[in-house]
Formats: C-alpha cells, sequence, structure tokens
C-alpha cells in the first residue's frame, strides 16, 4: 500500500512525496484512516516507528481547509527535542498547505514565543510546563483546539507531567479529538487515557520489545574499564552515527570530552546545556559534522536520526522500557542497526530480564583483557545451560561464561587519528 490510498489532500501529498515517504509504516498504515475519520485513538508502538507522521497527516488533512485564524490542533510531547520534531515534520509534510506551527518549550526566550504566536498559528506543539505558563499569561488561546496529541504519554507520566496535562485540558473545549501514542502503557497513562478519549479505537503495533531490525550484544565489563572498551569498540566496528547513553549529566561531558581528546568526533547532550548549544549538538549530529553523541535519557525519544547504526549503552538504563526507548534510536524505519550494552555486576538483574525479552537476538560478547565473568546464576546466555566452563584469563581466573562472537565487519578507524598501537585487538 502507498500513501496514495490514503486520499490526502494534493497539497499534502506533495510534502509526503518531497518526504521520500514510500509506503507506509505499520502504525501509520492503521491509524490513519480512523484519525481522519475523526475517531479518538491511542497508538502503541515501539519508539521509531512513525508514530510522528501517524497523526501529523491527519491533522494537516482536517485543517487544510478551514479557517486559519486560531490554534486549531496541539501537540503536547515531554521533551524540546521532541517538540522541534513534530514541528519540524509538520513543516515538511505541510509545506505547501500555508498552515502555521509553533513549538514551544522552556528554556529559550518567551518573548520569541509570544511574537510567534500573535502571528496566528494553526498548530502548537509544546512541552507542559512552558505552555502553561503561556496559558497563565494570557498569551496563547486553546478554547478552539479541534486535536490534542499526547506524544510519549509514558515519558510524561516518567518526567511528573501527568498533573500538568490534566490542568492543561481544563482550558481545552471538551468537543474535540484526542489521539495519544506512547511506547508502553502504564497504569496512570491508562487512568489518563480513560478520563480523556471518548471511545478510543487502540492499535497496537509488535510489542514493548525493541524493533526486529535490531541485534543486541552484552559485554560484561568493570565500572573502570568502560571507556578504554568503548574505544576498542570504536575502533574495530563498522559504522556510521552513534548514540551513547549514560546515567549522568556529568559522565556524558566527561566521556564525550574523552572521546573527543582521543581523536573521535564527540558531542554531548544533557539537560544542562542551554538550548541553544542544545539544538547545535543536535544539528550537529543530525548533519554528521559530529559521528557520536554521548546523552542522558533527555535524547532517548527527541532524536529522529535515519543514520544511527549503533546505540551503547555506556550505562545500563533504569528498566526494560527505557532500554527500548534507547534502542528505538536505531534500526528506524526498516532499517539494520546494532545495540552495544556494557553490563556491570550491579546491572545483573535488568541484563537476566532482557535475556529473556531478547532471546536469539541477544549474544554476549568478550574482548580480552577488557570484559569480564558474570555470575551464572544471575544471567545467562542464550541457549547455553548453566555450568558450562569458562575461559580463563592470563592469571588463570575465570573469565566469561559467554559464547564469543562471529564479528563479520571490517573495523573502522577513527578519521582524525589512527587507533593506539597499544590497543587490545577484537576478539573473535
Amino acid at each position: 500500500m502507498s500513501f496514495a490510498n490514503f486520499e490526502l489532500h494534493p497539497k499534502i501529498f506533495a510534502g509526503v512525496q518531497s518526504a521520500g515517504y514510500k509506503e507506509p509504516t505499520p502504525i501509520q498504515l492503521k491509524s490513519i484512516p480512523p484519525v481522519m475519520k475523526g475517531h479518538d485513538v491511542v497508538g502503541l508502538a515501539q519508539t521509531g516507528t512513525g508514530k510522528t507522521a501517524a497523526f501529523v497527516l491527519p491533522i494537516l488533512q482536517r485543517l487544510v481547509q478551514g479557517p486559519h485564524s486560531h490554534v486549531r490542533a496541539l501537540v503536547i510531547a515531554p521533551t524540546r527535542e521532541l517538540s522541534e520534531q513534530t514541528h519540524e515534520a509538520i513543516g515538511q509534510l505541510g509545506r505547501k498547505t500555508k498552515l502555521r506551527s509553533a513549538s514551544i518549550y522552556g528554556g529559550v526566550s518567551i518573548r520569541g514565543q509570544i511574537k510567534k504566536l500573535r502571528n496566528h498559528v494553526d498548530i502548537i506543539s509544546a512541552c507542559p510546563g512552558r505552555l502553561l505558563d503561556h496559558l497563565n499569561r494570557g498569551t496563547v488561546d486553546l478554547s478552539r483546539v479541534e486535536v490534542l496529541v499526547l506524544d510519549e504519554a509514558d515519558r510524561m507520566f516518567d518526567m511528573g507531567f501527568l498533573p500538568d496535562i490534566r490542568k492543561i485540558v481544563k482550558h481545552l473545549p471538551k468537543k474535540r479529538q484526542t489521539l495519544l501514542f506512547s511506547a508502553t502503557m502504564p497504569q496512570d497513562v491508562k487512568k489518563l487515557t480513560n478520563d480523556l478519549l471518548q471511545n478510543p479505537l487502540q492499535i497496537k503495533i509488535g510489542s514493548t520489545a525493541p524493533v526486529d531490525t535490531v541485534s543486541h550484544r552484552f559485554y560484561p565489563v568493570r565500572m573502570d574499564t568502560k571507556t578504554e572498551l568503548l574505544k576498542d569498540i570504536l575502533d574495530h566496528t563498522e559504522r556510521d552515527s552513534v548514540l551513547i547513553f549514560t546515567r549522568t549529566k556529568s559522565r556524558a561531558k566527561s566521556v564525550a570530552g574523552q572521546l573527543d581528546k582521543s581523536g573521535y568526533s564527540a558531542i554531548s547532550l544533557h539537560g544542562n546545556l542551554t538550548q541553544q548549544k542544545r539544538q547545535k549538538a543536535l544539528t550537529g549530529f543530525r548533519d554528521g559534522r559530529y559521528e557520536i553523541m554521548v546523552a542522558t535519557d533527555i535524547a532517548a525519544r527527541g532524536i529522529d536520526v535515519s543514520s544511527i547504526s549503533h546505540v551503547i549503552n555506556y550505562d545500563m538504563p533504569a528498566s526494560k522500557d527505557d532500554y527500548t526507548h534507547r534502542i528505538g534510536r536505531t534500526g528506524r524505519a526498516s532499517q539494520s542497526g546494532e545495540a552495544f550494552s556494557f553490563v556491570t555486576g550491579q546491572d545483573a538483574g535488568l541484563a537476566h530480564s532482557l535475556t529473556k525479552t531478547l532471546g536469539d537476538k541477544l549474544e554476549y560478547r568478550s574482548i580480552s583483557g577488557l570484559t569480564i565473568a558474570m555470575p551464572t546464576d544471575k544471567v545467562s546466555a542464550p541457549g547455553r545451560k548453566r555450568g558450562v566452563k569458562g575461559t580463563k584469563t592470563n592469571n588463570g581466573n575465570k573469565k566469561s561464561f559467554y559464547p564469543k562472537g562471529q564479528g563479520s565487519r571490517k573495523p573502522k578507524k577513527r578519521s582524525s587519528q589512527s587507533a593506539s598501537a597499544g590497543r587490545r585487538s577484537w576478539s573473535h
């Protein structure tokens, strides 16, 4: 099926063609028709499956022939990056429609946003906190909104935004279309769905596990050898753009700095950056000026870069859902991707849970001198029985209970500096 089957307005279809869209993804295929008919919809799909276009295209279709004098659609997102992503999608897909959108979020001057809102925008893509600020100031009017979209609703719950959303909804007309898109459905989001949506059609694509186009490798490692292991992997992996996740802001900055000093083209993204610096980092990563971005979870759902070939968990995430959201940055639009995770002893419980979820998609890897053994009673590699003897290191200690990889890629060296002569070789 092609996008032509949706019978979009010619001006919107022109935007679809100029964006290079060929065939709709499953969430788009199942969501767009009922949304265009005016139904409330709950769309559950993994990160990176095309949810943004699944609601942007029907909104454009609804608004293209109506009045352009007030705000008619509101998209609420948990992060600045997601708000900008939606704003950019509206601009790209609706470039010929004359519909105007504005992205509203904190961390930048509110005056510029007020000026933009005075120029009659049709669609607002906003983060809850700054949007409430505008509502309290009286600089935005949501009384004639026809469509409300709650994007990445589970992430908004994680970030504590649900009370703000309920306050915002009080400024909206009761008669409206409401759409909720999410990767997972925790209990609080279910309650929000029941409160805000009218007889919603629920569309679920796949499971909450990472997409099938991604393969997964776990590396058991000590905390003090993570950076050395990271450099070894980067030196010996054929790659495009690489997204590395850390648990803290300070570590994201530190790891990016160490990589930069070692000759890698790296930049960090975290909450302590100003909006201008965050946007500069994202733009540089998107256009290839930086090959590597080191980020905290703030970027897990805000980066839409199709060329990300690898996601590396320098620090393991807090939960299985967070793992899914991080890994969703690669393997997008049916492309293949790889996810590497550094597993320390304190991560054994999550690693064991993910082993069951990922099954044959997961393998454990060892690199001589850089990885360690994990307790077999905590984590078992797929297809391996407990009690199998592990290999031994030079000092005779057991090193790994996991099968070595079959490494099929040619190494990709750093462009600005060759790998050091003393770097340990890749274990096959």
